[in-house]
């Protein structure tokens, strides 16, 4: 379970592959739960926060982004 800190050190690209595993993570895990085959139900829950984890840190980042660039335009 990656800390919000931990993924601020990730570059874009390891950042958007780590929510793509996550979110196949979350498919199979919510199959097996269907099936009536899911070991630690919990562990939903768990990759639903890693995966909010990611966006948020992307969102951040796209709101810096934004702000620097208003920043460069209004000077």
């Amino acid at each position: 379970m990656p800390t919000a800190a931990d993924i601020r050190l990730m570059d874009e690209p390891e950042i958007h592959q780590a929510l793509n595993e996550a979110k196949a993570e979350l498919f199979a895990l919510r199959f097996q739960l269907e099936v009536g085959q899911l070991e630690n139900p919990l562990r939903v829950r768990t990759v639903r926060k890693d995966i909010a984890r990611y966006l948020t840190v992307l969102r951040e980042r796209q709101l810096a982004a934004t702000l620097i660039q208003q920043e460069e335009d209004n000077v």
